[in-house]
């Protein structure tokens, strides 16, 4: 463990702490719109910052260039993908969800469907927070971490008792920003991590071209290009792929909606405005800046994989692949401030969850079910011993992640498996005005049946034939879509539902939204063409 390392990974997270405190000093974090709303205060450069830093953390760092180590370029789809998603958020859903002033999604689904919606759906968002999502960036955190400290040999302990220890202390800061900060500590501290991780992200891949170049950032390419070519396409046609390019317009983009467009971790970013066009300016500029990710969270698989085969660094499993390149290319004063910035993406991830974990139960469960007379500050309080006794079982799942393989392809069947249906309700409630909560209630169950006897009895295969599963998830959709079209056929609402504006927030569209949106979609779609005319 290097103490000029230790000493810069200090200093820039203790100056975060410091700005963070003042900057939230005067906001009344004992009122519910303080504490998860932020006071409805954001601009569109913090919550930019925030959508990503809240994405970015070391499940995707680790994860994906991981993922890309293995398999190359086409796991950008998760990326080019989530981009277009976005765009959905920021002209379609977004208009939607301001216009009911809400705080979480159960809250718009229970303006549609009644309560019982809104419990069902506070629950299941609860199970897929704690089970699918806060585990693994817990261990992915704990990974990277101690790749750059070494933590396990400077305290003479086991792998595995490293990997408990750097979980715990995670978990420990997580609570320090999301139960005592509020969104606003989150956002604001967001926002500073943000120009670190522009900075160090795309310093790892330059940095990593120069090695394998020997100084050469033209010859790295040209090794790339020459040496395993195919690694740089995308597009894919191999059924068995890793993520054919078909997947693209099924599962990968079912996923990205939902979890741009509904997840609660995510859109809560987005409610904390006084206008709507400030929001789709910061969704936008976030979209953008997930496609020129793809050089930060992509290409560093790709160039670990051309220096491990050079022999210029030793890479063991795949998730390990993006914490032993920075290591290897940075010097050790670079590597702590670059920690530093992992911790920021690992925090702000957590505490992304773990507080729409404590807006939930408090504003979903708590307030409206056990104890409709409790105060502002009893509800705020609730959500922070709630969040405290959820992050102690995440810290209990977390370690035992190390045996799944690749951990975040695992994520992201786990989380398919509840919040797809969720998905596909908020359609159901935007797209039909007379569809009823029965519906729902009916679909969702034997939705859920079909993707566990599909997924882990059948194994993908049908008749015969293996699918992707990524082809399952969009199948898993249309199914729940099915049911609830044919309960709506049935037995329709009475009366014609009808959204209310709440008045809370400006609903004056940004003049330059649609054109955003069109850009962005178009560079995506240049992207493709380019990589696989040219690999």
């Amino acid at each position: 463990m290097d103490l000029t390392a230790v000493l810069s990974f200090s200093a820039f997270i203790g100056f975060v702490i410091w700005y963070s405190w003042w900057k939230t000093r005067g906001t009344n974090l004992g009122q519910s719109e303080g504490y998860f709303l932020a006071g409805r205060s954001l601009t569109w450069p913090v919550i930019a910052a925030s959508l990503i830093l809240t994405n970015i953390s070391t499940e995707q760092m680790i994860g994906l260039n991981g993922d890309a180590f293995t398999h190359g370029m086409s796991v950008m789809a998760w990326e080019t993908v989530a981009s277009i998603a976005m765009v959905a958020m920021a002209l379609f859903f977004l208009p939607r969800y301001l216009k009911s002033g809400i705080a979480t999604i159960p809250q718009f689904l229970e303006a549609r469907f009644g309560k019982n919606m809104r419990c069902m759906i506070s629950l299941m968002l609860l199970v897929a927070l704690t089970v699918g999502y806060l585990p693994f960036v817990l261990y992915s955190g704990a990974v990277g971490m101690n790749s750059l400290f070494h933590v396990d040999v400077a305290f003479g302990i086991s792998y595995k008792a490293s990997i408990w220890i750097m979980v715990i202390a995670l978990s420990l800061a997580g609570i320090g920003f999301a139960i005592c900060g509020g969104l606003k500590a989150a956002a604001t501290s967001d926002a500073v991590y943000g120009v670190g991780l522009v900075v160090g992200g795309f310093l790892i891949p330059v940095l990593g071209l120069l090695k394998l170049g020997d100084g050469s950032i033209l010859n790295a390419f040209h090794i790339m290009a020459t040496n395993r070519p195919e690694m740089l396409n995308p597009v894919t046609t191999n059924p068995q792929a890793n993520i054919p390019f078909s997947t693209l317009f099924t599962g990968m983009l079912i996923i990205n909606l939902f979890y741009w467009c509904t997840n609660q971790a995510i859109v809560q970013r987005t409610f904390g405005v006084k206008d709507l066009a400030e929001s789709q300016k910061g969704v936008l500029f976030a979209a953008f800046l997930k496609i020129i990710g793809v050089g930060v969270l992509v290409l560093p698989g790709i160039i670990a994989w051309h220096l491990n085969a050079a022999g210029k660094i030793s890479v063991s499993a795949q998730d390990v692949a993006y914490p032993v390149l920075v290591a290897a290319v940075l010097p050790p004063w670079m590597t702590g401030f670059f920690a530093a910035v992992m911790f920021g993406a690992i925090i702000s991830s957590f505490n992304g969850g773990l507080n729409s974990v404590t807006a939930l139960f408090s504003l979903d469960l708590y307030k409206p079910i056990i104890r409709k007379q409790a105060s502002e500050k009893e509800v705020v309080w609730a959500g922070r011993i709630f969040g405290i006794i959820l992050v102690i079982i995440c810290i209990l799942i977390a370690p035992e992640l190390r045996q799944s393989g690749s951990f975040y392809t695992l994520m992201r069947k786990v989380l398919a498996f509840l919040k797809i249906p969720i998905f596909a309700i908020v359609l159901m409630a935007i797209f039909s005005r007379r569809a009823p909560a029965k519906a729902a209630f009916i679909a969702v169950p034997i939705g859920m049946i079909f993707w566990g006897w599909g997924m882990y009895v059948k194994k993908c295969t049908f008749f015969g034939h293996t699918i992707h599963w990524l082809h399952l998830a969009g199948i898993y959709l249309l199914i729940l879509m099915g049911i609830m079209m044919v309960v709506r056929w049935i037995k329709p609402t009475e009366a014609v539902y009808v959204q209310k504006d709440t008045g809370e927030v400006n609903l004056t569209f940004w003049k330059g939204a649609k054109a955003s949106g069109v850009g962005i979609i178009l560079l995506v779609v240049a992207m493709y063409w380019i990589l696989n005319r040219f690999f």
